[in-house]
């Protein structure tokens, strides 16, 4: 089992910034990606960003290129996610999940461990 911890949610202004960060703890041997995703009141998960836990290229929506940055260190075994110039609609609970299987999915079906949640308010 592997265990995720977020942290790093808060209030910010439009414009703002904000690093969520995701402590893995238990198996991370068994860890080949991890991945951001987030959820909007009234809305469907949808996906952020996911990079390999050894390193490598990292995958983005669309929608955050540029804007966000994921990054990991695994000397912590902690996995980041920098938003910058944040806006209203980017308020959501930002989820953190850790997957097994090679690749790097966008999917949520593919991944195996989640965390808790933590809240991202932009206020305009």
């Amino acid at each position: 089992q592997v265990q995720l911890v977020e942290s790093g949610g808060g209030l910010v202004q439009a414009g703002g910034s904000l690093r969520l960060s995701c402590a893995a703890s238990g198996r991370t041997f068994t860890i080949y990606a991890m991945g951001w995703f987030r959820q909007a009141p009234g809305k469907e998960r949808e996906f952020v960003a996911a990079i390999p836990w050894s390193g490598g290229i990292p995958l983005y929506r669309d929608f955050v290129k540029g804007q966000f940055t994921i990054s990991r260190d695994n000397t912590k075994n902690t996995v980041y996610l920098q938003m910058n110039s944040l806006k209203p609609e980017d308020t959501a609970v930002y989820y953190c999940a850790a997957a097994r299987n090679v690749g790097l999915g966008s999917r949520g079906n593919e991944y195996d461990y989640w965390g808790q949640g933590t809240q991202v308010t932009v206020s305009s």
